[in-house]
């Protein structure tokens, strides 16, 4: 008889906060038949937990975005205009893309031509790129030469060396930089002695503690206009979410 009020009185518990449901009210002997209810009705109907669980993954996913709303919302000055990070695409274009990313990473690498792809189908993109070593001191030392770079001799050749570094897949050190630096014709002796400045520590320390603000923890993510967007996202994808914002 029981059994048939199972479905029913689940689902109420499962769309009511915890307290809403008080066993204690029950005796022992109703406690445990009711236990022993739930337990049979969801052996013999198991897509039920994968329904709660799905219904608790899309609850969690709205309260992250609403969160990631706002705290793009607090800091857009750090995100969108920091006085520093490379800005790219068209430095006028209604949509902006920010970056954040780490040179070691293998989907910041993906992401690198994805990302190109919608530059040059897409006139109206304003990229802006932030350097967040993550990965290990390897990855300090590609984001330092490239901070070196853009501060050293511009945004032309630090773009050249950013396109360099994520089509680069050897282990990253100071004579492979030095060789790199010298395919572009760039003053190697000069970009090494940047590398370890206050001004570029300041650079990669600004983009650090704003990520930390931004509870971002991995790369690529991206924040494109409103929205914060973790993880590698294919062009399509990207294409689609500029259309959106775009109306």
């Amino acid at each position: 008889m029981m059994r048939q009020f199972i479905a029913p009185v689940l689902a109420g518990a499962l769309a009511l906060p915890a307290a809403a449901m008080d066993l204690k009210a029950l005796t022992d002997e109703e406690r445990a038949l009711f236990r022993a209810e739930v337990r049979a009705y969801l052996m013999d109907n198991p897509e039920v937990i994968m329904q709660a669980v799905e219904l608790l993954q899309n609850r969690e996913a709205e309260a992250q975005e609403i969160a990631d709303l706002t705290l793009v919302s607090d800091n857009a000055g750090d995100i969108f205009d920091d006085g520093f990070s490379y800005v790219g695409g068209n430095p006028d274009g209604d949509i902006t893309l920010v970056e954040f990313l780490d040179y070691r990473c293998g989907y910041c690498k993906r992401a690198h031509d994805e990302v190109a792809k919608l530059l040059e189908t897409d006139g109206n993109i304003r990229l802006i790129v932030k350097e967040f070593p993550i990965l290990g001191e390897q990855s300090v030392i590609a984001s330092r030469f490239a901070v070196a770079t853009k501060q050293v001799a511009g945004d032309e050749s630090y773009k050249a060396v950013n396109d360099a570094l994520m089509a680069f897949n050897g282990d990253v050190t100071l004579p492979a930089l030095r060789r790199l630096a010298s395919t572009f014709g760039l003053d190697a002796d000069a970009i090494e002695a940047r590398m370890d400045s206050d001004e570029v520590t300041a650079e990669i320390a600004a983009t650090r503690a704003l990520a930390q603000k931004l509870s971002i923890t991995g790369t690529p993510t991206f924040v494109m206009h409103d929205e914060m967007l973790r993880g590698y996202l294919p062009y399509d994808q990207m294409k689609a979410i500029v259309d959106e914002k775009r109306g």
